[in-house]
């Protein structure tokens, strides 16, 4: 079983969701990303979904892609992000995931990109703006070299994709809970449920929620009816607010998380 099946079918055995955190790889700086991930992971997350700092971002909101301009202001290449997800897996055996552009993957060549993925020990990839219509050289160069091919389904995807979905995805679904880009939000979208319940009409694959979740009492909302809960902005914004604090940063990072992790456990 690899890395993400188990991370999903521990946390069913546990009767909870997977907490999966997003961070922009290299937010504030390489070192400093780096200790962000350690504490991060000390807290219980489940999956760590690294964003590849690009210069144009279209899904995410301003936290997100101020985040991205601190990372290659910092020096952050798809070199350096391999290097950091290389660091990491050699001291965690987490699932670890790429949220990325086309653009990335197809610049230096799309076989030669997801091999670099695997080599760096990276589990899967979710290129954003690839629509499964078009993913043919995505999807074979994940086969080969045995990277998850992760897509989205929103609240505008038709049922009648799900199944070509379901013949291209690995690891996970991410369903985007809201329409838009990323960032917190005070509640939740409506029927949340319901869209979940469609996608594993068609889909066997862990469903993962995302884009919006701000806090525990909404991470134990989503958990209530998803697999997994994914939070990034909440996150990003604590790496924002203690910019220049390391310490202070890391400790309300942890202390965050932690709290996340509380929230997780469903109540049947």
């Amino acid at each position: 079983m690899d890395r993400i099946a188990q991370a999903f079918a521990k946390a069913r055995t546990e009767n909870r969701a997977c907490l999966i955190a997003y961070l922009c790889a290299g937010d504030p700086d390489f070192e400093t990303s780096l200790e962000i991930s350690r504490e991060l992971i000390r807290a219980g997350i489940d999956l760590l979904e690294f964003g590849v700092p690009f210069s144009d971002p279209l899904a995410d909101g301003p936290t997100n892609q101020q985040a991205a301009q601190r990372a290659l202001e910092a020096g952050m290449t798809p070199a350096r992000v391999f290097e950091l997800a290389a660091r990491l897996r050699g001291e965690t055996a987490i699932p670890i995931v790429f949220y990325t552009y086309y653009n990335l993957v197809f610049a230096n060549g799309v076989d030669r990109a997801i091999q670099a993925t695997a080599e760096a020990g990276v589990d899967g990839v979710l290129t954003l703006d690839l629509p499964p219509e078009e993913s043919d050289d995505v999807v074979t160069a994940c086969r080969r070299h045995g990277v998850a091919p992760i897509f989205l389904v929103a609240p505008t995807t038709a049922e009648e994709r799900l199944p070509l979905i379901r013949e291209r995805a690995g690891g996970f679904v991410y369903y985007v809970s809201r329409l838009g880009i990323t960032g917190e939000r005070s509640d939740l979208a409506e029927g949340l449920e319901e869209a979940v319940a469609m996608i594993r009409r068609h889909i066997d694959l862990p469903v993962a929620v995302g884009f919006g979740i701000s806090g525990p009492e909404q991470a134990a909302a989503v958990a209530a009816v998803a697999d997994g809960v994914i939070v990034g902005s909440a996150l990003v914004n604590r790496v924002k607010r203690h910019l220049g604090n390391p310490k202070a940063m890391l400790e309300d990072l942890g202390g965050f998380t932690r709290d996340l992790r509380a929230a997780m456990p469903r109540k049947d």
